[in-house]
């Protein structure tokens, strides 16, 4: 006798579809159950007698499902297999799943007499990639915050040692005593302004390697004149005039090393891509307006065309004025340290006639 006797041809079919895990079912072009797997069934929490025969797709899975899913319907009862993902709460109310659901139209003599299912439950998958998502992310913020890390090494360190360097050739080739003391002074401002630069750096990399970012309040007129005078060699080379508005009361919660960065790259931008027809005037000021502190930053420098260079002025690696020394890299870095602060820029340029940098800090 054989294996399979006593066994009809459907109970085959039925123990085969029932012993797999995917969801298989068959609905008609009046979309009324004809056939459920258990897993299917399973899935809806109804039993084969609730729904084989008995049931329509809008009463088994509710309007608003049938309401996304009527896209799919259509085109498989017009002969047009289908595939797509879909979010599904179950029954019970408590518990999501994610499943990728294909139609199969069933065409007899050319005509759609209704369309299988099959549903495979990627719940499993979703969450890893939601997962791989996140660490991707994490990596990527990371990966940020190391780059603007390094730029704020590179950039202040550089700042510090070409003033420093500077200033050594001027105290030799001072011609009196008044102007050793003078320089012996600059020396002391840049000691003290290099002191708090690798203070700040220290406090970013204790602060759990940089997957944090430590704030504390900081006096912002203060910062802008440690900037000023980290730069006052250039300053002084460049005949650059900077005028300080900031009101000596204005406080803001930020990283000192970061704001530091941030006021040095505007600074030095706009020192270097001053106007060769006049001497370069820089103009910062804050204000405070509802929860938000604006710090504005002008200067009377070449200016930049927005129409032009709009889209690309914070990306990395984006230069616009053909300076052999430009790496386009600096306000892609500054609007990264800014956003990480929790702030946004906004610019206004023309060319020839300078640039306004507006920078709103949540406060």
């Amino acid at each position: 006798m054989s294996s399979n006797e006593g066994i009809g041809k459907q109970s085959i079919a039925d123990l085969v579809t029932n012993q797999v895990s995917a969801m298989l079912a068959y609905w008609d072009k009046d979309l009324t159950c004809r056939f459920a797997n258990d897993a299917y069934l399973y899935w809806f929490g109804k039993t084969r007698e609730e729904m084989v025969d008995k049931i329509t797709m809008k009463e088994l899975v509710g309007a608003t499902l049938f309401k996304k899913n009527l896209p799919y319907i259509s085109g498989a009862l017009k002969g047009e297999a289908q595939t797509f993902e879909r979010e599904i709460l179950l029954p019970s109310g408590n518990e999501t799943r994610y499943s990728l659901a294909n139609y199969f139209p069933n065409i007899i003599n050319g005509e759609v007499k209704g369309f299988f299912v099959h549903v495979a439950d990627i719940t499993s998958l979703k969450l890893l990639e939601k997962g791989l998502t996140e660490s991707n992310e994490t990596i990527r913020e990371q990966n940020k915050r190391l780059l603007s890390f390094a730029n704020i090494v590179t950039h202040n360190l550089k700042s510090y040692a070409n003033n420093l360097g500077i200033i050594l050739e001027m105290f030799i080739n001072a011609a009196s005593d008044g102007e050793k003391s003078e320089m012996l002074g600059f020396l002391k401002d840049i000691s003290t302004g290099f002191s708090s630069t690798i203070s700040h750096l220290s406090d970013i990399v204790e602060t759990q390697n940089l997957s944090t970012i430590h704030l504390e309040t900081v006096n912002l007129r203060e910062f802008i004149q440690l900037a000023i005078d980290t730069l006052r060699i250039e300053v002084k080379a460049n005949g650059t005039i900077i005028h300080n508005y900031v009101s000596r009361d204005i406080t803001m919660m930020a990283n000192p090393a970061y704001l530091d960065s941030i006021i040095l790259n505007f600074l030095t931008n706009s020192i270097k891509y001053r106007h060769p027809d006049r001497s370069p005037v820089i103009d910062l000021n804050a204000t405070i307006t509802g929860q938000e502190l604006i710090l504005t930053i002008q200067d009377n420098g070449i200016g930049i065309d927005l129409t032009k260079h709009k889209n690309d002025l914070f990306g990395m690696y984006k230069t616009f004025h053909g300076n052999a020394d430009a790496k386009g890299i600096g306000l892609f870095l500054v609007r990264s340290q800014v956003e990480t602060l929790g702030g946004r820029i906004y610019v206004e340029s023309e060319v020839g006639k300078g640039t306004t940098f507006k920078i709103h800090f949540a406060i």
